[in-house]
């Protein structure tokens, strides 16, 4: 890889503001500064010293620097962000696929912490916790006001100690405690079965460190246990993203050798880059090629890649650049449109900045920021539709958001109005008991609706294909 690339700092595509971003680590090395502001930073110092004097009780000068800092990095996007020395610590435990917590990946909505999905096994999940559930206390603090970063401090802590949770559950109109126990999160991001004799099913939950070692694994299971395989489902819904290069190494894993996967562009140099299918880009240690063992079938076999409005970022990548490549069919539902990357630089021995340098292009030259990747095949979450998928989040809700950088983005009305029938819907459920009302399967499931799909469309049979989905945030075309 690019030795310019490299010290560039620590290059991050996370999935979500809050979630998983992707790390190399290395440090940074800036030859130069931009000109400075001189009056500006003259009108900083002043309102420094007259907070600094006549606030009315004394102020911490370090804390007033640092929220000065914050909220200049916050105004920029929702995935730019600094971090001072426990969320540096944090944000680097978090990428490793090991760390202290409850195991929830979160983002905020309307000032609450939002539950993008509780990690599988953690002490969240045990507990009940769902996607959609908003945290308005953790412990004794409101949570309403506090940043994203500060929400996370206070979720995490040491191994055996307990945190109390209040959670607001939309969708059946109720909030409730509960107290969850902290333990050492191991995330397994990679999970996988034989649906049916010549059928398998892979699914990715994060791109962590260990993704691509343990995928690698998965198959060789699944091939062992059938070597005629028939068909492969890849499995991508809710995953929220993470490390680039085991993107990258999941998208070599499909495509021929060599091929591009993803390219990035920015302002520095070495955010010009394209990165390819091929060891160079996705080793990070020196050594043997992590999927040197996989087998050849898994290059030509049928492949159904399942994403939806969670699947954000570096599952994005691998979707678009699959789907670029024809490689596979993309069914589901239209991604997230996290389409930036971030980079990671260390300001000091244990404080760092993150910071949006570049967006991300599919193969062929196509954006994916605050648009995402729009299915081969539309396909609703259950056999009613998608119940509630027009009330969660995506990249263009989100406010400050970069645009996609290839002409306007044109507001559909369908999507307001699909929002509007997803409130009534949710409000005609909350009244019901809870056994009576419809929530969507779990993945992998003989129930999920999605996946019985994708096996249809391996099988050559009809799908189901949704007739209410349209593709959000269509951009304009450029006039030449």
């Amino acid at each position: 890889m690019s030795q310019k690339l490299k010290i560039a700092g620590w290059i991050s595509v996370g999935a979500i503001a809050g979630a998983l971003t992707t790390v190399s680590l290395q440090t940074v090395a800036r030859g130069s500064l931009a000109p400075l502001p001189l009056e500006e930073l003259q009108q900083l110092a002043a309102v420094f010293s007259m907070v600094k004097t006549d606030y009315v009780e004394p102020v911490d000068e370090k804390k007033l620097i640092t929220d000065a800092i914050s909220g200049m990095v916050a105004s920029l996007d929702p995935h730019s962000q600094y971090f001072d020395k426990k969320s540096f610590k944090e944000f680097r435990e978090g990428t490793s696929g090991r760390f202290v917590g409850v195991g929830i990946e979160i983002s905020q909505e309307d000032g609450l912490v939002k539950v993008v999905s509780p990690i599988e096994g953690s002490p969240a999940y045990r507990a009940g916790l769902k996607s959609g559930d908003l945290i308005t206390k953790i412990d004794d603090t409101a949570v309403k006001g506090l940043s994203l970063s500060d929400a996370v401090k206070r979720r995490l802590g040491e191994p055996n100690t307990k945190v109390s949770l209040t959670i607001y559950r939309k969708d059946e109109n109720r909030s409730f405690p509960v107290t969850i126990t902290r333990e050492e999160i191991k995330t397994m991001s990679v999970k996988g079965k034989m649906i049916e004799p010549g059928y398998g099913w892979i699914r990715l939950s994060q791109f962590q460190e260990r993704t691509v070692d343990d995928f690698a694994r998965k198959v060789q299971e699944l091939y062992k246990s059938d070597p005629n395989m028939k068909g492969l489902v890849l499995d991508l819904r809710n995953d929220p993203g993470g490390l680039l290069d085991s993107a990258v190494a999941i998208s070599a894993a499909f495509l021929p050798e060599n091929v591009s996967v993803v390219s990035t562009n920015g302002q520095l140099p070495e955010s010009k880059f394209t990165y390819k299918a091929s060891p160079e880009f996705y080793q990070r240690r020196a050594g043997a090629d992590p999927l040197r063992n996989l087998p050849s079938g898994l290059k030509s076999v049928p492949l159904i890649v399942l994403v939806n409005e969670g699947s954000a970022s570096a599952s994005e990548i691998v979707a678009g650049a699959l789907q670029d490549h024809h490689r596979g069919v993309i069914l589901g539902s239209q991604t997230f449109g996290k389409g930036s990357v971030q980079t990671v630089r260390p300001l000091g021995p244990d404080t760092g900045l993150k910071l949006t340098t570049a967006r991300y292009y599919t193969p062929s030259g196509r954006s994916i920021q605050a648009k995402g990747i729009v299915p081969d095949v539309m396909v609703d979450e259950t056999e009613d539709g998608n119940l509630f998928a027009a009330l969660r989040t995506r990249e263009a809700d989100l406010d400050k958001h970069l645009n996609s950088g290839q002409g306007a983005e044109v507001k559909d009305a369908a999507r307001e109005k699909a929002r509007e029938d997803a409130r009534k819907r949710a409000e005609e459920e909350a009244k019901k008991g809870p056994t009576d009302r419809k929530m969507p399967p779990e993945f992998g499931s003989d129930k999920d609706f999605q996946l019985v799909q994708a096996l249809n469309q391996l099988k050559g049979r009809p799908v189901a294909v949704s007739k209410t989905q349209v593709v959000e945030n269509k951009l304009e075309k450029k006039e030449n």
